[in-house]
C-alpha cells in the first residue's frame, strides 16, 4: 500500500474521531467542570487518550483500519493486540461507533494472536 493510502486511512480515522466526538472547545478548556454535570459512568470518553496507546505502536492503527474495513485480522500484530486488549472497554464504542461488534470480535481474535495469553493456557 502506498503512502497516499496510509495518509488516507489516518485522515479517515481522524475525521471519524472528530465527527463522532461530542466534546466541544469549551469542554476541552475545562474538563474538570464538565465531569460534575454528568452522572457517574456517563463521563465523556477522551478519544485522544483511547487512541494514543495504539498510535505509539508502529502499524497498529493501519492494521486495525484494514481489519475494520476488510473483516480480516491477519494484519494485527501481537503488540497491537496487547495494547488494544488493555484499553478501557468504555473507549471501544466511541472508537468504532459504526460497528459495535468489531471491538469484541477483535478482542476474541487477539486471544489467539497474543502468545501465552491467559485465555490460551
Amino acid at each position: 500500500m502506498g503512502s497516499k493510502a496510509v495518509v488516507s486511512v489516518y485522515l479517515i480515522i481522524f475525521l471519524c474521531a472528530a465527527i463522532f466526538d461530542p466534546r466541544g472547545v469549551a469542554e476541552m478548556q475545562n474538563p474538570q467542570g464538565i465531569r460534575g454535570i454528568f452522572p457517574p459512568g456517563l463521563v465523556p470518553v477522551d478519544l485522544v487518550k483511547c487512541w494514543s496507546s495504539l498510535f505509539n505502536i508502529q502499524g497498529c492503527v493501519l492494521g486495525l483500519s484494514t481489519s475494520f474495513l476488510s473483516g480480516k485480522f491477519e494484519n494485527i500484530e501481537a503488540e497491537c493486540c496487547k495494547a488494544f486488549s488493555s484499553l478501557d472497554a468504555n473507549c471501544w464504542p466511541h472508537m468504532f461507533p459504526l460497528n459495535p461488534f468489531f471491538p469484541p470480535l477483535l478482542k476474541e481474535k487477539c486471544v489467539h494472536i497474543i502468545p501465552n495469553s491467559p485465555a490460551q493456557n
